[in-house]
């Protein structure tokens, strides 16, 4: 009798262990074998409905109309800019807590400059403190990949972090280069394209418009010619006020820019085998000239619009390349954005113009040399940002938290300043809603400046190439497209406030994976409980 007692429990638990097998086996059937992350620059969230009349059926509109679309999708921080905003979508982080303001700033031990990627061996993450998704993945599922693809080099390293392979164009040789700090080499097939100089085959003589004239919606352009008249023009190089000098420029500030990422990224599927077993690998890819394209023309001009129509055909063949390597259920997109971007300033009724930063740090300077004696009391200026010099200040026998509260009073009868905010205000109070919330989620007391600034609507800091920009907490800015389609997303249109560090922790959910360590966000239901 005890023998046949004694295996009940047994049988009990082999069908509990078989029962949680096949759980586990049907939770790894339903992840998906590649997630695809797509990044476009500047673009804002409107435009998928703006310009859905000439969008073609297999590009954004296949993702709007086949996937869950989030209506109402922000960043929740006023320095909305390129890197800081990659670092959260990656990390599921705000600014505060993944430590990346800006691609600069100053160490305020010695007052030197410190960059963001710039390091011994090459573009690198140095500099990065919160993991990314990428790095998550790579450490918890064994045999996974993750990719990189940008223009830019801070862009992929940023997005990378310190996980997988990444790649941006050079430039130097307009091919793609990497760094030691992901790669040795390049891969024998990259280099063989380098070697061919297969990314000057993108850069047209001419940007000419892709439709006819009464298919624009907008009409402000600088140097594209008239679509009625573009057969009727000599070619020339263009575009032409912006002077570009050679083909990698012309790469960035052209839609040949976004064709040569998106090729590149098809090459990486089918070269790296992405997809194709039961492991989640990742693929992200950045499309930096959109935002370059969208700064030096801004964003109510034909050239932008025109590098949408573009962009739109060029992710139709990239998603039709990619669903035939990988079936439809077996990977999941996602598109979004960087940030938006603001009017141009010379476009709007209102009455708007470009902050003159290095006339700021004088002046200031100026103040303080009146308050305090002759000294180099401002260091730097970097995106909204004021930097004292911290060292002068305590030798001086002042007080630092005096000081900078002088200084942010004075900011304000600049014109074009709306908000100014001191380190220590910041730092040493709890701001729960407006602005200044905004401003504290912008603020890592390790690297941000001594006083923060916020233009008013419409404003943007004086820089070459750029009539519109980033970097404020008004909704052009902070609203972007957010897609999720393919596995593990309906046909749904949510229209719920959407915080963007819900991205990470939603990939990494639909990855199998504990989300990257310094997340802050909160998975999408819509996705993850499908």
């Amino acid at each position: 009798m005890r023998s046949i007692h004694s295996r009940e429990p047994m049988k009990r638990f082999q069908t509990v262990i078989l029962a949680l097998l096949l759980a586990a086996s049907a939770a790894a059937a339903d992840r998906p074998r590649l997630i695809v992350q797509i990044v476009v620059g500047s673009m804002r969230a409107e435009d998928l409905d703006r310009y859905a009349g000439n969008f073609c059926e297999g590009g954004f509109r296949r993702l709007v109309q086949g996937g869950t679309v989030y209506a109402d999708a922000r960043y929740d921080y006023q320095q909305t800019l390129t890197p800081v905003s990659l670092a959260t979508l990656t990390t599921g982080a705000q600014p505060s807590m993944h430590g990346v303001v800006g691609t600069r700033w100053r160490d305020y031990v010695d007052n030197t400059p410190v960059e963001l990627t710039e390091g011994r061996e090459g573009p690198g993450p140095y500099n990065l403190i919160a993991p990314t998704l990428a790095e998550t993945l790579l450490q918890h599922v064994p045999g996974s990949q993750a990719v990189t693809i940008a223009a830019e080099a801070t862009s992929a390293v940023v997005m990378a972090g310190r996980g997988g392979q990444a790649f941006w164009l050079d430039e130097g040789h307009c091919g793609w280069a990497s760094s030691a700090c992901y790669a040795a080499t390049l891969p024998e097939w990259m280099e063989r394209s380098n070697k061919e100089r297969y990314n000057r085959s993108y850069v047209a003589a001419e940007w000419r418009p892709l439709l006819d004239r009464d298919s624009y919606l907008n009409h402000r352009r600088r140097d594209l010619p008239a679509p009625d008249a573009g057969q009727r023009r000599q070619e020339r190089t263009v575009p032409s006020h912006l002077d570009l000098k050679d083909d990698y420029e012309r790469l960035l500030y052209t839609p040949a820019g976004n064709t040569a990422v998106l090729g590149l990224a098809k090459q990486a599927i089918a070269q790296l085998r992405l997809g194709r077993d039961e492991t989640t690998d990742l693929l992200n890819i950045c499309l930096d000239t959109s935002r370059r394209i969208t700064e030096a023309y801004g964003p109510e001009s034909m050239e932008v619009e025109d590098m949408l129509y573009r962009l739109d055909r060029d992710l139709e063949d990239f998603l039709t390349f990619l669903f035939a390597q990988v079936g439809e259920g077996e990977a999941t997109v996602v598109l979004t954005s960087d940030h938006g971007t603001s009017p141009s300033y010379d476009a709007g009724p209102s009455e708007t113009d470009r902050f003159n930063t290095r006339q700021f740090e004088v002046i200031v300077n100026g103040f303080l040399n009146a308050r305090y004696g002759v000294g180099e009391w401002v260091l730097d200026y970097e995106d909204k940002s004021l930097y004292l010099n911290h060292n002068l200040i305590y030798e001086r026998g002042l007080n630092l938290a005096e000081v900078q509260n002088e200084v942010a009073i004075f900011a304000m009868q600049f014109r074009g300043v709306s908000h100014a905010q001191s380190a220590t205000a910041i730092r040493t109070s709890y701001f729960g809603s407006g602005y200044a919330r905004m401003m504290q989620n912008s603020y890592y007391p390790r690297r941000s400046g001594d006083v923060l600034l916020n233009l008013m609507p419409g404003w943007i800091e004086e820089r070459d190439r750029c009539v519109s920009r980033s970097g404020s907490m008004y909704g052009y800015d902070r609203e972007v497209p957010l897609v999720f389609y393919g596995a593990g997303a309906g046909v749904l249109r949510v229209q719920r406030r959407v915080d963007m560090t819900a991205v990470a922790p939603t990939l990494a959910r639909l990855a199998g994976i504990t989300e990257p360590a310094a997340s802050e966000g909160a998975a999408l239901a819509e996705i993850v409980d499908l």
